[in-house]
């Protein structure tokens, strides 16, 4: 059995798809992926702290001069790059302040497909440097559990 669609479903189809392509659409298609992001990344960093505090050692004097430097520089560079993460969402959803929007219609039009183009570039970013910030922080608590103790 196939599904043959009848001429008003192709053109409702093809109704929908036009509106779906539009610089509008599309521009509040990346606002919502942004805000998602957003909330994904101020939550994953809340956790990561906890697991960190909960999971990690109590103190890191107590591990060997190289390990240590290694926890240290991880969960600087983690928790670094989830904070630029936190703050390419926050760019990405709300833009710069005062950021002047031109209510000619074609100068909006032109916007509003360059601040999506900008959004989904900043999500992206974001999303890369959250898996950088997750890494390094799982990393830092993986050293944690296995370095030798020093001193």
């Amino acid at each position: 059995m196939t599904f043959t669609p009848t001429p008003q479903q192709l053109r409702d189809a093809d109704r929908r798809g036009r509106e779906a392509a539009s610089p509008e659409r599309q521009l509040q298609a990346a606002l919502r992926q942004a805000e998602g992001y957003r909330n994904f990344l101020a939550s994953l960093t809340g956790l990561l702290t906890a697991v960190f505090v909960l999971k990690g050692q109590e103190d890191l004097s107590k591990l060997a001069d190289t390990p240590r430097c290694w926890v240290i520089g991880l969960l600087i560079s983690g928790f670094l790059a989830l904070i630029a993460a936190s703050w390419l969402g926050v760019l990405a959803v709300h833009g710069r302040p005062g950021e002047e929007i031109v209510l000619e219609a074609g100068r909006l039009l032109r916007y509003e497909k360059k601040r999506t183009k900008t959004i989904w570039l900043l999500v992206e970013c974001a999303r890369w440097l959250a898996l950088a910030g997750v890494l390094c922080v799982a990393a830092a608590v993986i050293v944690t559990w296995v370095a030798p103790g020093g001193k």
